[in-house]
């Protein structure tokens, strides 16, 4: 027997609606800010030591972006006046962020505007990693 026969229909009135259109709208203020005081949290926790301020950020970011049209707006035209500036956290609000790729392109950032050349390791670093492998490769073929 078919389910769908023994149950009324349902209906909706306007009231429902307009109930729903304002828990709908209510539910949006509310989640933009709760991403607002997160983003505020993170710039404030930003520069203790470690990396904690950052995924604060951009889940406040994603919050907001995702429920506030005028702030994806105004972070559309953001982005294409400085696009080198946001393309980091660009790759972070993607459905699949690549967080450890853009955790070391901003290591090497840091470092190339912090360090002194002679000092950098963190380049130097990543090249011998790179090697390793493949000197373990070439001794395996010539063995």
């Amino acid at each position: 027997m078919n389910l769908a026969l023994a149950m009324p229909p349902v209906r909706f009135s306007a009231a429902d609606e307009l109930a729903r259109e304002l828990l709908g709208r209510i539910s949006r203020i509310v989640l933009v800010t709760l991403g607002l005081i997160l983003i505020l949290a993170g710039f404030l926790i930003a520069p203790l030591p470690g990396p904690l301020g950052v995924p604060l950020t951009v889940v406040g970011l994603m919050l907001v972006l995702r429920n506030s049209f005028r702030a994806r707006k105004q972070f559309v035209r953001f982005q294409h006046a400085h696009p080198k500036l946001l393309f980091p956290l660009r790759r972070l609000l993607r459905r699949e962020p690549e967080v450890f790729p853009v955790a070391w392109q901003q290591v090497l950032r840091m470092e190339r505007l912090v360090v002194p050349r002679r000092w950098r390791v963190a380049k130097r670093w990543r090249q011998s990693l790179k090697r390793r492998p493949l000197q373990r490769q070439a001794s395996k073929q010539g063995a």
